[in-house]
């Protein structure tokens, strides 16, 4: 108020007591909000500060609400790759299952001999359905269809022409010849120290060294020490070779040679002379040019050999040599005709111990053996022929009328010939298109045949009365395998909740396993971002579906079949790596997603602790001023009472 005078005192007391008041009043306020920035006339440049900061922690705290929503599609599309898992697990066990399944339906079958053997027409048994088909598989029940009496069983040997078949060479045994040459005079240098050295071995036997000495020779023929002849040399030789203990082998001089003869015969009888050397005396010694010969052993006799089964008896080796053709014919060792060739089969046979069979002159060069018996059982079989030709000196002829023979069995007097069931399980195994379909074996002299298939098969050529496999138009039918087929139904029941299970692997409407796209951003300038998307090893889109996993509905045909089953399994196995391998694409998206929200969580907390150190007041502090304060203002208020005593003294006078 301006007419109000105050003390000079007073007045400066009011003012640092309102001084006072004002800074208590800033010091509440700073109290009550926590803040020592309340607006900008606080402090502009904290005040906006701090207001960016927290504008920057808002805009990423909105973000982190769809990097939630992004980590749950995640773990949305993880769910439904695990339930996909193991769903295709599931598919595989039941195709293992079926794979270890083995019960496949089978019956056997009889075989109608009566009816089959009066057939006048091929028979068949033939399938239809199952894994054959619609079209017909047909296998033949007789092996001969036809007419006729019973017969016998012939072989029919092949043209001859003449053979000599000559018996064996005796042994010889080896020897070495030498041709005497000139006298040879033991004392020409007349010291009488001449001789004469030769190596001799005896059968192969190690060499020894004998030593005609001018002893030797001086005690020969004219005592003169001169070898004039042959028969001086043997003397000579001999001698030395009673001196040098050389035995098995005898000398003999004939015709100005000397023979030397092993005392053995045979095919390692030999003499061998070596290493012929004389010393004064003349060089030619008459054992230089010796040609050694080596001893034959005894040369066998050429024959002719052959095997022959009658009647489907063992086989028995015939053989024909010198001792059986030289009393045949004219008795000359050698086979001229047919005829001649017969009669030698025949003494064979005979010297074998063969019977039951015929051997005669067929009127074309050849020779037909015949069985004693007829019938489907009688048969005559030659085999092995061979002919042996000994002596190198003959010619034995190469062809003996039985190379090239035909055989022939014999037929009974029924129609037809029925297979046999080893026969027709052979056969039916074999076929190419039964393969794999229907299997057969003999199941003690029946025909067991296995239907491999889910669905049932048709037996046709089964009578409908008998049961038996007569070749008739009857039908007979074979139970598919019951397991494998409720299997195949499971295993498609399974691959139908795969698509399912992928369609409901959504959340807020993205679906990462149809191949939908998911897109999130990191910052508030929305420069960091990824896309999530389901995509294969050359980064193209896909669906993780029945399709690209690459897993078709199952037939009945693939469950009948091992190789097949075999097949899916180890298509299942890389459905499990593509879905195994997208888990773990998804894995590291959601490990990126999750270090990002951490990032942005932090991230507020670092903006906001920054922006509230620029403003927040400490509390601490405030109250010690507030302390303060309040002690000054008592202070200026006895201050402000003491100078109002003295505008006050002037009340005294009154």
């Amino acid at each position: 108020m301006s007419d109000i005078t105050l003390s000079a005192g007073v007045r400066q007391n009011l003012l640092s007591l309102q001084n006072t008041a004002d800074l208590m009043a800033t010091t509440q306020s700073r109290l009550a909000t926590g803040k020592k920035v309340n607006s900008a006339l606080d402090n502009p440049t904290n005040f906006f500060t701090s207001q960016s900061l927290n504008n920057r922690a808002s805009d990423l705290s909105s973000l982190l609400d769809a990097m939630s929503n992004g980590m749950k599609t995640l773990e949305a599309a993880d769910n439904g790759i695990t339930s996909l898992t193991k769903t295709i697990e599931s598919m595989q066990a039941t195709v293992r299952q079926a794979r270890q399944d083995a019960s496949f339906k089978a019956t056997s079958y009889s075989l109608d001999d009566t009816t089959l053997a009066a057939a006048t027409t091929q028979q068949t048994i033939s399938f239809t359905g199952g894994e054959v088909g619609n079209t017909a598989v047909s296998v033949n029940l007789l092996s001969t269809v036809g007419t006729g009496a019973a017969s016998a069983g012939t072989y029919a040997g092949g043209a001859m022409t003449a053979m000599t078949v000559e018996a064996g060479t005796t042994a010889t045994a080896g020897t070495s010849v030498a041709t005497f040459g000139s006298a040879m005079d033991f004392a020409n240098g007349g010291s009488n120290d001449g001789s004469l050295a030769f190596d001799i071995a005896i059968d192969g036997g190690s060499a020894t060294t004998a030593t005609i000495t001018y002893a030797n020779v001086a005690a020969v023929g004219n005592n003169d020490g001169v070898i004039d002849d042959e028969s001086e040399l043997k003397a000579a030789v001999d001698l030395a070779l009673t001196a040098a203990g050389v035995t098995g082998v005898t000398t003999s001089a004939s015709g100005g040679a000397l023979t030397f003869t092993s005392d053995t015969t045979g095919a390692t009888s030999a003499v061998a002379i070596s290493n012929v050397a004389a010393t004064n005396a003349t060089d030619t010694s008459g054992l230089a040019t010796a040609s050694a010969t080596a001893g034959q052993a005894a040369g066998s006799s050429d024959t002719i050999t052959f095997d022959i089964a009658v009647d489907g008896g063992t086989a028995t080796t015939v053989t024909i040599d010198n001792s059986i053709v030289a009393g045949v014919g004219n008795n000359d060792s050698t086979i001229d005709d047919a005829a001649e060739l017969a009669a030698a089969i025949t003494a064979g046979l005979t010297a074998a111990g063969v019977s039951g069979v015929t051997a005669a002159d067929d009127g074309n060069g050849g020779v037909t053996f015949t069985s004693a018996t007829t019938g489907a059982s009688s048969a005559v079989a030659i085999s092995n022929v061979a002919v042996t030709n000994n002596n190198a000196t003959t010619a034995l002829a190469e062809t003996t009328g039985l190379t090239g023979g035909t055989a022939t069995g014999g037929a009974d007097a029924a129609l037809s010939v029925l297979k046999t069931v080893d026969a027709l399980v052979s056969e039916i195994n074999a076929n190419t298109s039964l393969s794999g379909k229907v299997k057969a074996s003999n199941d003690n002299g029946k025909l067991r045949l296995e239907n491999l298939s889910t669905t049932d098969l048709t037996v046709t050529g089964v009578g409908s009365t008998s049961g038996e496999v007569d070749g008739s138009t009857g039908t007979s039918s074979i139970s598919g395998n019951t397991v494998r087929r409720n299997l195949t139904n499971q295993f498609n029941e399974l691959r139908n909740q795969l698509n399912k299970l992928a369609s409901d692997a959504s959340f807020n409407g993205i679906n990462l396993l149809k191949g939908d796209k998911l897109k999130l951003t990191f910052n508030e300038g929305g420069t960091s971002t990824i896309d999530i998307q389901a995509k294969d090893s050359d980064g193209n889109v896909r669906a993780l579906d029945t399709t690209t996993l690459g897993i078709d509905a199952s037939t009945a045909a693939e469950f009948s079949d091992d190789d097949s089953l075999d097949t899916r399994l180890a298509a299942l196995g890389d459905s499990l790596t593509t879905l195994r391998t997208q888990a773990s694409d998804f894995g590291s998206n959601l490990s990126i997603v999750q270090n990002r929200t951490e990032f942005t969580k932090n991230m507020i907390n670092t903006l906001q602790t920054g922006a509230d150190n620029l403003v927040l007041a400490d509390s601490n502090e405030e109250a010690a001023n507030m302390l303060a304060l309040q002690t000054r203002q008592q202070l200026s208020s006895t201050a402000l009472s003491l100078a109002s005593q003295a505008d006050q003294a002037v009340l005294r006078l009154f």
